[in-house]
């Protein structure tokens, strides 16, 4: 499946019938703890990752939470 991350096209190993966000996110190498994720424009809740199926085309960006003093 063909998904832009971050305006990069990528290609995930994921069938259609498995291809939930929070698959998705960890095949790529994404800890859930330290990203905000957005799915075509709207912010996904970390809890609904689970829940979430990934259509071909769809547009993520992801973000970084870095903490520092």
């Amino acid at each position: 499946m063909k998904i832009k991350v971050n305006g990069e096209e990528k290609t995930i190993e994921l069938d259609q019938e498995n291809a939930l966000l929070s698959k998705a996110l960890d095949s790529m190498g994404y800890r859930p703890n330290t990203i905000v994720v957005e799915l075509n424009s709207l912010i996904i809740n970390s809890i609904k990752w689970e829940k979430v199926k990934l259509k071909e085309g769809d547009n993520l960006e992801i973000v970084s939470i870095v903490g520092g003093g």
